[in-house]
């Protein structure tokens, strides 16, 4: 029997921490055979928090960003991508009408009417009317699908700024298309995008391309690869807007005839004839599209202003999580303290919370100022890069995503995250045996207990039932965005989390 002195304070602290599947226990592996007095306590312990550099970061990933901005507390950055465009096996082009020899083709001549790629876009970030350019090169360098792409690639080892036949074409622009009127932007099925002419030297070596293979019988796919590389996007022109391009479409429109329903003789427009006098063929215009897929390799470049992402990050009163590829906040976590504390008791929560601070003072000067990161993710230390360039997902052991709500981000349970840290300790001192040494251990594992906390962008599967929300992706947050978090060093004004712990004791 529980004697029931012990079982109030008990309850109280599992219905303050709340209940979750998450617990585990450290030091008992066998529970004692009997009735046994049960004791619930709560404790806390210090952690201790730090800014980091992050870097370049992996930058694999389905959306483009293109465009610059010179953001005052962290300073200037641009953003361009790479990508490559993608071709169904099945594409070709209808052939070309003829009264006589093909009376079943469509095309009114063997050559394209207009080469244009299509970027657009969703959401973008800054000033919707700074006048901005992009421009738009082909790579003579294919992307390589089993490369890790980083946000410091450098776009020069895939394409020559100084070869004239690189550039493809170069657009000026705003995030709000001002030739658009306010009735055609408000349409339901309009997206915003920014149309880039490309000559139509292109189209007509893609046409030709496919007519070859469809002759030889060979595959289209393959000869548009080698044909089009990939393309380059680069913004060369404005300051104060970032784009964030999710669809990307090249598009070679040709002119065809409006056939009968027999599809065999031309129709006739009512109404209009020509200077002899004869009625005038009906005609249309028709495209094929090549996108440029989730599937398809896409990486970003982002420069960054080194200097002032440096400064914030030596600061030491608190740490900061700042996007993208900038800083991130790691924590220690006190591994030693808990496995000498609890080891013969029974972990039921362990809450880590991250509070923020207000930053509209940071910029109430500014207009365009930028937001705190919705998710981020804890991973340890030592496996954060593997985890997006193998593209996993959280799995609430040593993984976890939080979503800022109010003003802190809260991870409600990190039980098997310590256990998990501390059976790694354990496996490796059976297997040295004899020979453990717990400092020599440490020394050689400096990242054991080290854990990171990153910005990112998750996707999830609605399809099917919608009330269920799968994970699909995380990525890093690639976007411009930042939050400034309690923590720091506590000796150099900084302050100590609290990691809160519920435990249960068996007597």
């Amino acid at each position: 029997m529980i004697k029931a002195k012990y079982v109030w304070p008990l309850l109280m602290a599992l219905l303050f921490f709340g209940c979750d599947d998450n617990t585990g226990a450290l030091g008992l592996d066998i529970f004692p055979d009997g009735d046994k007095n049960i004791t619930g306590h709560t404790t806390t312990f210090n952690v201790q928090t730090g800014s980091q550099l992050s870097g370049a970061v992996f930058s694999k990933t389905h959306i483009g960003y293109v465009g610059k901005f010179t953001d005052p507390y962290f300073g200037y950055y641009e953003a361009g991508f790479l990508a490559e465009i993608h071709c169904t096996d099945s594409l070709t082009f209808p052939s070309v009408y003829d009264p006589v020899t093909n009376p079943t083709g469509i095309m009114v001549e063997d050559k394209p009417y207009a080469t244009e790629l299509i970027l657009t876009y969703n959401s973008y970030f800054g000033d919707s009317l700074t006048a901005c350019r992009m421009s738009v090169y082909q790579l003579d360098q294919h992307l390589d699908k089993n490369k890790a792409y980083y946000t410091d690639i450098n776009p020069e080892d895939y394409y020559n700024e100084n070869d004239p036949n690189s550039l493809l074409g170069r657009k000026a622009y705003s995030a709000l298309d001002l030739t658009l009127s306010d009735s055609v932007r408000a349409l339901d099925d309009y997206y915003p995008y920014v149309r880039v002419n490309l000559p139509n030297e292109l189209g007509q070596q893609i046409i030709d391309e496919s007519r070859k293979c469809e002759q030889n019988g060979t595959n289209f796919a393959d000869s548009f690869r080698e044909l089009l590389k990939g393309i380059y996007v680069k913004s060369d022109y404005g300051d104060g807007t970032i784009l964030y391009v999710d669809a990307i479409e090249l598009n070679v429109s040709y002119q065809v005839y409006v056939k009968d329903s027999l599809n065999t003789s031309v129709l006739k427009k009512k109404y209009e004839v020509d200077e002899n006098g004869n009625a005038v063929d009906s005609t249309a215009y028709s495209k094929r599209t090549f996108a440029a897929t989730k599937e398809i390799i896409q990486a970003n470049q982002f420069k960054n202003n080194d200097d002032l992402i440096l400064k914030r990050q030596a600061e030491t009163q608190w740490t900061y999580l700042k996007t993208p590829a900038g800083i991130y906040t790691q924590f220690t976590l006190p591994l030693k303290e808990i496995e000498t504390k609890l080891g013969t008791d029974t972990i039921n929560t362990m809450k880590l919370t991250f509070p923020t601070y207000d930053q509209t003072n940071d910029y109430n000067k500014y207009k365009f100022s930028i937001s705190a990161p919705s998710n981020i993710l804890l991973v340890r230390e030592q496996d954060k890069d593997a985890f997006f360039k193998e593209n996993k997902i959280i799995d609430s052991k040593v993984t976890y995503i939080a979503t800022r709500y109010g003003n802190s981000y809260e991870f409600t349970n990190l039980t098997k995250l310590v256990t998990a840290c501390l059976a790694e300790k354990k496996a490796a001192q059976i297997e040295a045996g004899s020979s453990w040494n717990e400092q020599a251990w440490l020394e050689a594992h400096p990242m054991w207990d080290k854990v990171a906390i990153i910005p990112v962008v998750i996707s999830y599967d609605t399809s099917g039932n919608t009330a269920v929300t799968n994970i699909v992706s995380i990525q890093n947050d690639l976007k411009p965005g930042y939050v400034k978090m309690k923590g720091g060093d506590p000796n150099q004004g900084g302050n100590l989390l609290q990691l809160e712990v519920v435990y249960t004791t068996f007597h």
